[in-house]
């Protein structure tokens, strides 16, 4: 474990079994369809490869950088796109693959976005849902894990663009983002 982990929240064993449950899901609700799948960039990268690796319905990847975080700890309550979408969403099935909904403000703006553009349908999938910090009305359609209020890294989630590679998701220390 990271010493700057105060413990492992999810084991590796524990993600890769969630995610291609998922799937797994997810590839049964699309069956016959081609949806544009969206990964969140950064934090929802590794969760997004590992679950795309488990489709088998035919799909098309873009990815959006879309934010309200910046490098702190607590939202800026202001949603930036930093990185926009290659792919026209009018018409189409659009699955967000999402890292964490914290207080829903992200994800909330977004699906609202996308459904102005003309998307068809927008599914969110999020790896972690974090329901104690929620203020926007916004649910996943599938999610990984509900986790308490703990800041948490690894598996794709960071703490100023650090612990990203961590294989597992851990509770980072206090000490470490409260100085």
């Amino acid at each position: 474990m990271h010493k700057d982990c105060e413990r492992i929240l999810l084991t590796e064993e524990q993600l890769r079994s969630r995610v291609t449950e998922i799937a797994l899901d997810v590839d049964q609700r699309y069956a016959g369809k081609r949806p544009l799948v969206v990964g969140i960039l950064k934090g929802s990268i590794i969760f997004y490869a590992d679950f795309i690796r488990h489709l088998s319905c035919p799909v098309e990847l873009d990815f959006m950088a879309v934010s309200s975080y910046g490098s702190g700890a607590v939202s800026s309550g202001k949603l930036r796109i930093r990185k926009d979408l290659d792919k026209d969403v009018k018409g189409r099935d659009v699955i967000v693959v999402e890292d964490i909904i914290d207080s829903g403000f992200t994800l909330a703006n977004l699906k609202a976005l996308l459904l102005e553009r003309g998307a068809s349908s927008v599914m969110i999938v999020t790896l972690l849902n974090k329901k104690a910090r929620r203020e926007y009305d916004i649910a996943p359609d599938y999610n990984g894990f509900d986790i308490e209020d703990e800041f948490v890294v690894g598996y794709g989630l960071d703490y100023a663009e650090q612990y990203r590679n961590l294989p597992y998701i851990g509770i980072l220390k206090r000490s470490v983002y409260c100085k």
